[in-house]
């Protein structure tokens, strides 16, 4: 199997990494109080000296009261957490490698199993965290204008730790996402509509805000997804001519990379094509598209947390969609949070030495 194409560099503005591979974002809950610790460093920074080109952080959020529903998500504001993050970044640059913050807000959540609640209630463009279930308040214009802000705020705090891009969470039903679903978006004002380009226009406000802080110089990834914590099978952009009313008003608004979530990478967006997400993203907008989803690995991430386990797989249907120009990045999740070595074993060949996924690796920082 040749994966030469995945160790070339690539280049786009502020980003300059060595290779195709991305550490995709994966929530961990190891930093007490919002605080990331030296355990977060090194975890990272043991990725960016084995190889992989690209990290982009867990789930960082931002400064609203209701942002997560985990005391232990990190924080992406605050004077100790960007400390932390501080310390992060200069580690991982100390190993060689590259690295951007998930900026996110989680938007109407189901409770923490440990009990604990955020000092506001959670907050989206409606009271539902999916259609029949309330457990939060419809923001205002005003939270809307306030929450575009501590985005642009996260973003331009990345920037000045020297971090070398910013992803934007829009993925997966947070609450760019609960912005784009009309399940979870029923608003009449503007910020609502029956189109799903209509329903963009937070999303839209947030990537304008982001690139005005950062300049155009920055990187801006923004990581979206079809499908929903609440139906994998849902699609938002149900033909390519909606996709594009979708994508291209992002694009326009100053997103650079577009990071495309699946469940499998491999299956095909639309009938008649056998592109996927990410290869319609670029193939749409032009920009540069991140795959993700199921890379190296025999069984999908959601099986994960219902205790299935998974075993290394061929990366050869990866590398002939690559090598056809698909997509330009590889998220590889699972395999980098089993194994710090993955990448570097990928390109010497070592392919017998890979490891399998279990639930498991979820409980500690490897």
């Amino acid at each position: 199997m040749n994966t030469n194409n995945l160790f070339r560099p690539f280049s786009l503005k502020s980003l300059n990494i060595k290779n195709r591979i991305v550490m995709a974002p994966m929530t961990r809950s190891f930093s007490p109080d919002g605080i990331p610790t030296a355990d977060v460093a090194a975890y990272y920074t043991k990725r960016a000296a084995a190889e992989v080109g690209l990290i982009l952080s867990e789930g960082t959020v931002i400064e609203r009261v209701a942002s997560s529903n985990d005391p232990n998500i990190p924080h992406f504001y605050g004077e100790k957490a960007l400390a932390g993050w501080k310390e992060v970044i200069n580690s991982v640059h100390h190993a060689g490698g590259s690295m951007g913050p998930q900026i996110w807000h989680m938007g109407v959540m189901e409770n923490h199993h440990s009990g604990w609640l955020p000092a506001e209630p959670f907050e989206g463009p409606s009271d539902l965290n999916k259609p029949g279930f309330s457990n939060g308040k419809a923001m205002t214009e005003k939270d809307i204008q306030e929450a575009v802000l501590a985005y642009g705020r996260a973003a331009a705090d990345a920037k000045r730790l020297g971090f070398d891009c910013v992803e934007i969470h829009g993925a997966h039903g947070y609450l760019i996402d609960q912005f784009f679903w009309e399940g979870t978006n029923n608003r009449t004002d503007g910020y609502g509509g029956q189109s799903l380009a209509a329903r963009s226009r937070f999303a839209v406000e947030v990537v304008k805000e982001v690139r005005r802080q950062v300049g155009e110089d920055f990187a801006v990834i923004i990581r979206l997804s079809q499908w929903k914590p609440q139906d994998y099978t849902f699609q938002l952009a149900k033909t390519p001519q909606e996709m594009e009313s979708w994508l291209q008003p992002l694009a326009d608004a100053g997103v650079d990379i577009f990071h495309c979530s699946q469940r499998r990478f491999w299956d095909a967006e639309f009938d008649g094509s056998d592109l996927n997400f990410a290869g319609w993203a670029k193939k749409i907008t032009g920009k540069a598209t991140i795959t993700v989803g199921s890379v190296g690995l025999s069984g999908e991430f959601l099986a994960a947390f219902r205790g299935e386990s998974s075993e290394p797989s061929s990366l050869e249907e990866l590398m002939r969609r690559m090598d056809r120009g698909d997509f330009d990045l590889v998220g590889v999740g699972r395999p980098l949070l089993a194994d710090p070595q993955w990448a570097h074993k990928i390109h010497e060949g070592r392919t017998a030495e890979l490891k399998g996924f279990s639930k498991e690796a979820l409980m500690k920082l490897v």
